[in-house]
């Protein structure tokens, strides 16, 4: 009895997951070549309405960058940056639809790819 309720407990104790959210697909406007032409992004995020999102919700874009440091024993440093937001257009239980939000860049850093990409992360915007 007391193993069985050893066990049972450990079952219980297993910490949670934290569920990481991202960018999985992305569609836009075909370029149609005229000047001043605005091409629209669709941005389709692993987070929908179970996680608290729904539409109008705003939610920030993060990008993972690795930089190996040669002066540490070539230890990889991660940093977890904020490069951008995006507004929520349609959301269901497990997804969301969403578009770039307007985000003052001024202070960002620089990235290879300025534009959002499959793969970076996404979480609420608490502000």
């Amino acid at each position: 009895m007391k193993i069985l309720f050893l066990l049972f407990s450990l079952c219980l104790s297993q910490p949670i997951l934290a569920r990481s959210y991202v960018i999985f697909s992305m569609t836009q406007d075909l370029s149609m070549g005229t000047e001043n032409e605005v091409i629209r992004k669709n941005y389709y995020i692993n987070m929908g309405s179970a996680a608290g999102i729904k539409k109008d919700s705003v939610v920030d874009v993060f990008r993972i960058i690795s930089v190996q440091n040669p002066y540490d024993s070539k230890k990889r440093v991660n940093y977890r940056v904020k490069i951008g937001e995006l507004k929520v257009l349609h959301s269901s239980d497990e997804g969301a639809i969403a578009t770039v939000k307007e985000y003052e860049k001024e202070d960002a850093p620089i990235f290879d790819i300025q534009q959002f990409m499959i793969g970076d992360h996404v979480a609420i915007n608490v502000d």
